[in-house]
């Protein structure tokens, strides 16, 4: 038998997990993004927490150290797209929780191929219709690589390859661009009559 590893946990849950706003901040990223469980979210926060503890380390260490090491921060991260080639550690310290979903499998195959929703693209992914170069890729959460993203493809069986296409502007989806909304009517009333009620004649009593 081989030696048991001893895994290292990826992701911290929050310190107030049962705050209002940060139930209602989390539910909205869970929506936009696709996202299963907050479990996704969390490694995405550790993940981010991580990338910062390093660009602040650097900022604390000597000039010359510095400049050999910050290369290769940004080397990585521009690699994986979450910065530009150009960018600074300041940069990094101002990266966002979107930035890092932006770059996960599921994102990039529902920007490129206009599924409607992220828990479409997140289907069509875990089923094995996604395609990286020539090999199959059925993780949502997978980071796409700047060299990679144009080796993402649909495979040829699928059936996503007839249902979608691109849409003619940017109201929406195929399905609903071109939807009409009838304007309501606007139903004039006509002012009401004045009744006037007539006086009843006046009876005359002939005596004889």
């Amino acid at each position: 038998m081989g030696d048991t590893k001893n895994f290292r946990r990826v992701w911290k849950k929050p310190k107030r997990p049962l705050n209002f706003d940060l139930k209602m901040e989390e539910l909205k990223i869970l929506g936009t993004f696709g996202l299963k469980t907050k479990r996704e979210l969390w490694k995405a926060r550790t993940e981010l927490s991580r990338v910062r503890n390093q660009a602040r380390s650097l900022l604390a260490l000597r000039q010359e150290v510095r400049d050999k090491e910050e290369p290769i921060l940004i080397q990585s991260l521009t690699k994986v797209g979450y910065v530009q080639p150009n960018a600074t550690l300041d940069d990094v310290l101002n990266l966002e929780i979107s930035d890092l979903f932006s770059r996960r499998l599921q994102t990039v195959v529902q920007k490129k191929f206009y599924f409607k929703t992220p828990y479409q693209a997140r289907q069509a992914v875990s089923h094995g219709h996604i395609l990286i170069g020539d090999r199959i890729v059925n993780i949502p959460s997978y980071v796409v690589s700047v060299d990679e993203e144009p080796k993402v493809k649909l495979t040829t069986e699928s059936i996503f390859n007839e249902i979608l296409s691109e849409p003619e502007s940017d109201l929406g989806s195929p399905e609903t661009e071109n939807l009409e909304i009838p304007a309501e009517e606007v139903k004039a009333e006509a002012p009401a009559e004045e009744v006037k009620a007539e006086a009843p004649a006046e009876e005359k009593v002939s005596t004889e």
